[in-house]
């Protein structure tokens, strides 16, 4: 009988040297083979389960073969078939049929057969589909008899048999199995955070997709609740026992040869904690400028921008905008040998090559601001500042741009502009920032148009001149693209982001705009006069590109699209100028 590698080797799905990495691996950590591969994230599960029905002349369940309904056997207790991860998918007179992990193990099938008292024939299924039967066999188990993994289970326990308690439920291997696949999942869907939320009815699942939040139709069943935060909370090293109060923690995990960090948040709520993990893969950040992006010409200006000796450079948007992607893309962009570069982040979110990074921790009062106070005695040449969140730690940053440092940070605003009017409100006097600001880049992520099934579409003069067109189209007609929906999207019409920005530049004439006392509107419109694309604008350009829809443009950008199409049309006719900049290779 040939072995599982052997088998995927001739397959083409492995090489000799995995097969010789794995065998270390399971030297140290034990388990079976094939689970090794896949936790290993060499090859997928359904390839493992393939090579095994082969190997052992097993025939593997299809996903759509398991019953729509639970197939109830009272012989056979709930709690062997979560440990053992088998689940029966039929029961005649004459024999009862089982799904399982591991068929080959011949205690289940001695155990089982004495149970039912009559035949039994085991199949091969996929780790996945053996849960979600599980899942669903409990559940109708739950809804029969009332019984629960709830909050009741806990009265009348002492602290520290609570405590055990928790981490039991936590360490059952149907759990361990269930947060794995959850975790699994969101590679496999390109997610950006896990949303785990208790309601009255049970556990929701949702996972963000480009920005989107997606329901999952088979969620974790409700009655392990406990268990699944309780797991959660082990693995982000958190107090399990602590559920009144918000807890953050951090999990270093590899799935599928990807090196994932798992930043995790839990909350209290009416019905449990909720629980969201935001999934930063180390492996798909791609810190390169151009790519980001950037049309050429707030490109080059931003460039010239980073090449200033000194001075403050703001990124700004909503969260989950992508602002601190752009500020390491800027940072890996300038050359860490010839230059001293420190940051201050809450949390470091990527390490980079050459770079002295600082995490911020509150419990050992190390803030922004007293981490700021301590850098400038490290003579650096850039800082970077993971957030300005209050007065002190602004007024730092604007007094180290004009001590000579160049200086860079993010602002939670909605246009480029606006950013002037928070420093201000932030304690920041207009005669500093204009001594200190170098500009400002709003920033927005779009979803990107499925290559695969986008579809072409004509408007017309009309539409053109209503939405702001007219200035990036030649002609009374245009094609865009419109999604439409396909297996290599999910069906969303979109696969992937892209950033669309607006960069504030702080001129001569600016310079007296602000002096003068105007607020975020009136900067806004003396900017664009100026030259200034701004989100709404740079927005159109990739829909006319057909990078974006109009649709997903007019989601993100709703707020500005209606000033900048009904009465704000002298701004948007004028053509962009190139602003004078410090010269790079002099600066």
């Amino acid at each position: 009988m040939k072995k599982i590698g052997e088998l995927l080797v001739e397959q083409g799905k492995l090489s000799e040297r995995d097969v010789e990495r794995t065998l270390l691996a399971q030297a140290e950590m034990g388990g079976v083979f094939g689970q090794v591969l896949v936790k290993l994230g060499l090859v997928s599960e359904a390839d493992v389960a393939g090579a095994l029905s082969s190997q052992l002349s097993v025939e593997l369940l299809a996903a759509a073969d398991y019953p729509e309904s639970p197939i109830r056997l009272e012989a056979v207790a709930r709690d062997f078939l979560l440990s053992n991860a088998v689940v029966p998918v039929a029961d005649s007179e004459g024999e009862a049929r089982f799904a399982a992990t591991m068929p080959q193990d011949p205690f289940l099938g001695k155990a089982l057969a004495m149970a039912v008292d009559k035949p039994v024939v085991i199949v091969l299924g996929l780790e996945s589909d053996i849960n979600k039967a599980l899942q669903l066999y409990m559940q109708e188990q739950q809804d029969e008899t009332g019984d629960s993994l709830g909050d009741d289970q806990f009265g009348g326990q002492s602290d520290d048999e609570f405590i055990e308690h928790l981490k039991d439920l936590a360490s059952e291997a149907p759990v361990i199995r269930l947060v794995n696949q959850l975790i699994h999942r969101a590679v496999d869907m390109g997610a950006s955070d896990i949303h785990i939320e208790p309601f009255e009815d049970g556990l929701h699942l949702r996972y963000r997709v480009d920005g989107v939040l997606q329901d999952y139709p088979d969620p974790p069943a409700g009655n392990l609740a406990a268990a699944i935060a309780s797991r959660i909370k082990l693995l982000s090293q958190m107090n399990i026992a602590e559920r009144r109060l918000p807890q953050d923690g951090r999990i270093m995990i590899r799935v599928k040869g990807h090196e994932l960090d798992l930043r995790v948040s839990t909350i209290p709520t009416v019905h449990g904690e909720s629980i969201v993990m935001r999934v930063l893969d180390r492996e798909s950040i791609r810190l390169d400028l151009p790519a980001m992006g950037f049309s050429a010409d707030t490109l080059r200006r931003y460039q010239g921008l980073l090449a200033r000796p000194h001075g403050v450079l703001l990124v700004t948007g909503p969260t989950g905008s992508g602002k601190t992607t752009t500020l390491y893309a800027s940072l890996a962009s300038l050359d860490s040998e010839a230059l001293k570069i420190i940051t201050v982040e809450d949390p470091v979110e990527y390490q980079l090559q050459g770079v002295n990074q600082i995490q911020v921790q509150p419990q050992i009062s190390l803030s922004f601001a007293r981490a700021l106070r301590a850098i400038l005695r490290q003579d650096p040449d850039i800082i970077m500042i993971g957030e300005m969140r209050d007065t002190e730690t602004a007024q730092i940053g604007v007094q180290s741009a004009l001590t000579g440092h160049l200086v860079l940070s993010t602002l939670h605003t909605n246009t480029a502009a606006s950013a002037i009017t928070r420093l201000e409100d932030m304690g920041v006097e207009r005669y500093l920032i204009t001594s200190a600001v170098n500009g400002v880049l709003a920033q927005r992520l779009v979803r990107t148009l499925c290559k695969h099934c986008k579809a072409p579409h004509e408007v017309g003069r009309d539409y053109i001149v209503q939405t702001g067109l007219r200035r990036f189209v030649t002609g009374d007609s245009c094609q865009l693209f419109r999604a439409v929906g396909c297996t290599a999207c999910n069906h969303t019409g979109y696969a992937g982001r892209t950033g669309i920005h607006e960069l504030f530049v702080l001129d001569e004439e600016m310079h007296r705009v602000i002096m003068s006392g105007a607020d975020a509107t009136l900067l806004h419109a003396a900017a664009k006069r100026r030259g200034m694309i701004s989100l709404y604008e740079d927005g159109l350009r990739k829909v006319v590109e057909g990078v974006t829809s109009m649709e997903e443009l007019l989601r993100v950008t709703q707020d500005q699209s209606e000033s900048e199409t009904s009465g704000d049309v002298e701004s948007v006719d004028i053509e962009p100028v190139d602003l004078p900049l410090v010269d790079p290779v002099s600066a």
